[in-house]
């Protein structure tokens, strides 16, 4: 099984998200992430889809999601030529013991310390799915209270231009 980036420029109006989700549903897939927000244009919108299957599944995914209403554009990202983020935001234990090595690891990760209390400290996190999912095993020990985790967001790199 593969992992995959697909990003869906859609009509922003109502209704055209559960639509989209809804074929997904129909179709088997699970989606591991799910962002949607307004292009520059206010009339659109794009959603970054990630989820998993064999080659197949995504050619299949990919033809009937352009077959949607109100779907202008369906791009299936190269994971090669792609700029990925994700945002987590995790309240973590604030202990004597554990305050010096939270703080560390969000100093190594470029993570922020974005509040901070007497019984628990919330750190912001950005970064690659993989930068991601480490800095959360780091925490695990340390007595995640809170997790809160956007999904990707995705770009195409911008290819040079080669003169000939």
């Amino acid at each position: 099984m593969n992992r995959y980036i697909i990003a869906v420029y859609v009509e922003n109006k109502y209704g055209v998200l559960a639509r989209v989700t809804g074929l997904i549903m129909r179709k088997g897939f699970n989606i591991d992430s799910l962002t949607v927000g307004e292009t520059d244009d206010p009339a659109y919108s794009r959603i970054t889809i990630t989820l998993q299957g064999d080659d197949y599944a995504r050619e299949q995914m990919v033809n009937q999601l352009k077959k949607l209403y109100n779907v202008k554009n369906v791009t299936l990202l190269d994971r090669e030529n792609t700029v990925e983020r994700e945002l987590t935001m995790i309240k973590i234990n604030n202990t004597p013991a554990n305050r010096a090595e939270v703080m560390a690891a969000a100093e190594i990760y470029r993570a922020k310390i974005i509040d901070y209390s007497v019984n628990t400290l919330c750190v912001e996190i950005t970064g690659e799915p993989s930068k991601i999912n480490a800095f959360i095993n780091v925490m695990k020990p340390l007595g995640i209270v809170e997790m809160c985790r956007t999904g990707a967001v995705a770009l195409e790199r911008t290819r040079a231009i080669t003169e000939e």
